[in-house]
């Protein structure tokens, strides 16, 4: 199945990488490529760029790694990055369980972002969603935020999802 990844931002294209080389990468092989990159470009003319790549390689294991604007990179079970991520590793740290099912990760996805929503100045109207597996990438039915409506306002009064997450 090779690699089963969305760059976004990073200026990488796995798919031309996958052109040049002539075989699909695994997902450890576009985190470290990806990695040297980065790595190299520090040293000319930096990316500002935090990235998470998630992948499924072909023996069907998934794989998440983080990377930042420093090249440094570490494979994770979960991550988050940028200033939400302040806020919702805790909530991560405390509900994360490798046996999760899909619907009880969105669960906890759905409290990451109750949390990010309840604590953070700036709110978005949705939020998309991206399952990456080894069917590939399926995006779930976006999940709605709060947009600027003061934390208030009932939850039900925004969109009825809310009120169960």
């Amino acid at each position: 199945s090779g690699i089963n990844a969305e760059y976004e931002s990073s200026g990488i294209n796995a798919e031309y990488g996958e052109m040049v080389q002539g075989y699909k990468l695994s997902p450890n092989a576009a985190a470290n490529f990806s990695r040297k990159v980065l790595a190299k470009a520090l040293r000319s003319n930096p990316y500002m760029v935090n990235l998470l790549l998630a992948g499924v390689d072909e023996t069907g294991e998934p794989s998440l790694y983080f990377m930042d604007y420093l090249a440094s990179m570490a494979k994770e079970n979960y991550a988050a990055h940028g200033y939400g991520s302040f806020f919702i590793l805790s909530t991560l740290d405390r509900y994360y369980r490798e046996d999760m099912s899909k619907d009880e990760a969105l669960d906890l996805l759905k409290k990451c972002i109750k949390e990010v929503q309840s604590r953070f100045i700036v709110n978005l109207n949705a939020f998309s969603v991206k399952i990456i597996d080894g069917n590939g990438v399926t995006e779930v039915a976006d999940i709605p935020g709060r947009g600027t409506v003061h934390k208030d306002v009932p939850l039900e009064a925004i969109h009825p999802l809310l009120a169960k997450a």
